[in-house]
């Protein structure tokens, strides 16, 4: 079998080489780094630096990030805000308990939001277009007096889609709401500035900057209060308890370093890769649907439905043929409905359940494209001729 072609970087990504040098380096860094002693100090100097790296990523000040085991938790911990009281906590939306956010969030947005509504809050998920992007009159209509949180996704990660996140913030704002964003597929693909958007939250995991899985930040913009979702420690300024992951925090610095030196010349890069690919898909195969938007989108993310045919079965024959894409959100695997994210841009359902992600990456070349190219055409024609739900279109 030839070279297998990894195009599945919006799930994970491989460890940049020089994050795996860190790594390494790491694993002789074992002092605590809450101890006074050299160990601790030695742990703790590195974690300092972790966080200025992944602070200058995003444009933010190094206080202001807060280590976490992940995007999710990140994304639980800012949402989870809107369950304190007064009483309870020292966070900062008082009496406020409602919630906006999308129908295309992530699924630790979802899920959370959907429990903040059975708890008795008031959840708004505002619609997309065809494209996946929100309607900002739409969001000012839904922001009444009792939300507290607005939530909304930088880039989508299985269409690619980018929303214009300074508007929806400023949104917010107007109404005293807090902002919150799910910046985990934008940040190292696609400039990201706390500052320059107004945010209040941003999130970001290591996993999909090359970084190591388990370790992922949340941007707490002014240093203002907040619940720690864990409790039982000092760590993270009070906002996080927990011994810090050491290793993964520092490999997540030097993975957003890296991201800031590589980003600059990978978007284009990516971005012609992409469409070329986009082009080649719609040139040799009949029956297509290309999703999200066409010019607000992540350089490296193609999301494609195929009439007639089930995405899982095409992901099983290029798999079989060495190369890996997705069906949608890998946090989502495993379900026979087709993709939430796919079904609230009104996709038409026998072309929804045909859809599948193509991500690209660092180490992503031309070749794998057109090899992608040779392979995927006989797939879907393979698989529609023994399909009963299609019937090509006259």
């Amino acid at each position: 079998m030839p070279q297998p072609i990894y195009l599945d970087h919006n799930a994970t990504t491989p460890l940049h080489p020089e994050v795996k040098r860190v790594v390494v380096e790491m694993l002789e860094v074992f002092g605590n780094p809450s101890s006074l002693h050299t160990f601790g100090r030695e742990a703790r100097e590195r974690v300092d630096a972790a966080r200025a790296k992944v602070a200058a990523l995003v444009h933010a000040r190094p206080e202001e990030v807060v280590f976490t085991g992940s995007g999710s938790e990140a994304n639980n911990t800012v949402l989870s805000l809107l369950r304190c009281t007064k009483e309870t906590c020292r966070c900062v939306l008082g009496s406020r308990r409602g919630l906006v956010t999308t129908a295309i969030e992530h699924p630790c947005v979802l899920e959370t939001a959907k429990f903040l509504r059975r708890l008795g809050h008031p959840v708004t998920f505002l619609g997309v277009d065809r494209q996946g992007r929100i309607d900002l009159e739409a969001l000012r209509a839904a922001l009444t007096p009792e939300v507290g949180l607005v939530s909304i996704m930088t880039a989508n990660n299985e269409i690619g889609t980018i929303q214009d996140i300074l508007a929806a913030a400023r949104l917010a704002h107007e109404v005293g709401a807090l902002f919150h964003t799910d910046a985990v597929q934008a940040a190292g693909k696609i400039p990201v500035d706390v500052a320059a958007w107004e945010v209040d939250f941003l999130t970001l995991s290591a996993h999909k900057i090359y970084g190591p899985k388990g370790v992922g930040a949340l941007v707490v913009r002014g240093n203002m209060p907040i619940c720690p979702l864990i409790l039982g420690g000092h760590q993270e300024a009070g906002r996080r308890a927990g011994t810090e992951n050491t290793i993964g925090i520092v490999a997540m610095g030097e993975a957003a370093r890296q991201r800031q030196l590589e980003m600059a010349a990978e978007a284009p890069r990516l971005a012609a890769l992409r469409d070329g690919l986009r082009r080649g898909i719609l040139e040799n195969i009949p029956d297509v649907i290309v999703n999200g938007h066409p010019e607000h989108t992540l350089p490296g993310t193609l999301n494609v439905s195929f009439l007639g045919v089930e995405g899982e079965a095409i992901l099983l024959y290029l798999d079989a043929v060495g190369i890996a894409v997705s069906t949608g959100s890998a946090c989502a695997s495993g379900s026979l409905e087709p993709s939430h994210v796919i079904m609230a841009l009104g996709v038409p359902v026998e072309y929804a359940h045909g859809s599948i992600r193509i991500s690209l990456g660092r180490e992503t070349t031309e070749k794998d494209i057109e090899r992608m190219l040779v392979e995927l055409p006989p797939i879907i024609a393979k698989l529609r001729a023994i399909s009963s739900a299609y019937r090509r279109k006259p």
